[in-house]
């Protein structure tokens, strides 16, 4: 039985994975170097190469002990964002996911009141995306799946991803986007641009794209979680309303049937704003019953007291529940 606050938004990248690409990666295109001593990066044949593996990351023993810290209960996980590795040949990416998933689900086997997991998928294939999320929850007990913004440069919306749009409407299960800029453009470079920034523009422009390009409009069903409280979108949703009122539907590709702002009740959202404030409105503006404790963990930019930042923007009793592990138990079914 979980007890204690459920935390939506953690990664976790077990060790078996360096492990593993040590061993077959080059098969599948992959291969581990090290960019500092004792710091473990990977490098994709397609040119992506990521930034080395923060320590906690791959480390489960701290993660308990903060965990207790934080009066979480239970994390569910998902991997590092940056591994997602879209770029990658359409039969590598599905060696390549199938190798996170499996290590992600043996690395947790046992303990399923402290750790559940969402799988991730090839998303340049949308027929084995959907293969692979369905075995998840088959083969793994997966209760999710994580994907990225974008798949290399197209916007989710404007991907042809309707066949694994329709397999998660299907399986009832939420879809988490997460955004990812591995390497981030020169005027992200500096000043924390890329996590502050970069990273909430990503969430906004995919928000964007799946209205505008009538995904929700085809799959209303569709559960769909916001990172970092949704990026951009709340706070722009009046300006997505003007462009839909006045733009040219035919030159802009929108088929949305409603004004952006209809929909924001479509999406659940993450509380990582590091603020009592924008976090209040948010809340005002979707209502807590769309919010979900989340932390970031193990990052530099995570929220290290997640518990009462949901008591910190003067909800009631009732509201900061939902918020701490009632909303999430209903969404995942736990």
């Amino acid at each position: 039985m979980i007890t204690g606050a459920i935390d939506v938004h953690a990664h976790f990248v077990p060790p078996a994975i360096v492990e593993r690409v040590q061993e077959i990666g080059a098969a599948m295109g992959v291969k581990v170097f090290e960019e500092r001593p004792g710091g473990n990066a990977l490098q994709f044949d397609h040119g992506l190469r990521i930034r080395p593996f923060l320590e906690a990351i791959l480390d489960i023993d701290t993660r308990r002990r903060t965990m207790e810290t934080q009066g979480v209960g239970c994390q569910i996980l998902s991997v590092w964002a940056d591994l997602l590795a879209y770029g990658m040949p359409r039969a590598a990416g599905i060696a390549w996911h199938r190798l996170l998933n499996e290590c992600l689900a043996r690395a947790i086997d046992g303990a399923p009141d402290r750790y559940r997991m969402m799988v991730s998928v090839p998303l340049q294939d949308a027929e084995a995306a959907a293969r692979m999320f369905e075995d998840g929850v088959r083969t793994h007990g997966a209760i999710g799946v994580v994907v990225g913004g974008h798949v290399e440069g197209v916007n989710l919306g404007d991907a042809p991803l309707d066949p694994f749009w329709a397999t998660a409407e299907r399986l009832g299960l939420p879809v988490f986007l997460h955004p990812g800029d591995p390497t981030p453009g020169p005027r992200f470079r500096r000043h924390g641009l890329a996590q502050s920034v970069s990273y909430t523009t990503d969430t906004s422009l995919a928000v964007g794209s799946l209205i505008g390009a009538g995904v929700l409009d085809r799959f209303p069903c569709l559960e769909i979680i916001l990172s970092h409280g949704g990026g951009g979108v709340p706070y722009l949703a009046g300006r997505f309303d003007c462009m839909h009122q006045v733009g040219d539907r035919k030159t802009s590709g929108t088929v949305a049937e409603v004004k952006p702002s209809s929909y924001l009740r479509r999406f659940h959202y993450d509380t990582i704003l590091h603020a009592p404030a924008p976090l209040r409105f948010l809340a005002d503006l979707v209502g807590a019953d769309r919010l979900l404790l989340g932390t970031d963990y193990p990052f530099p930019v995570q929220d290290h007291d997640p518990v009462a930042t949901a008591h910190s923007i003067g909800l009631g009793a009732a509201d900061v529940a939902r918020i701490t592990g009632g909303n999430a138990r209903a969404l995942f079914r736990l």
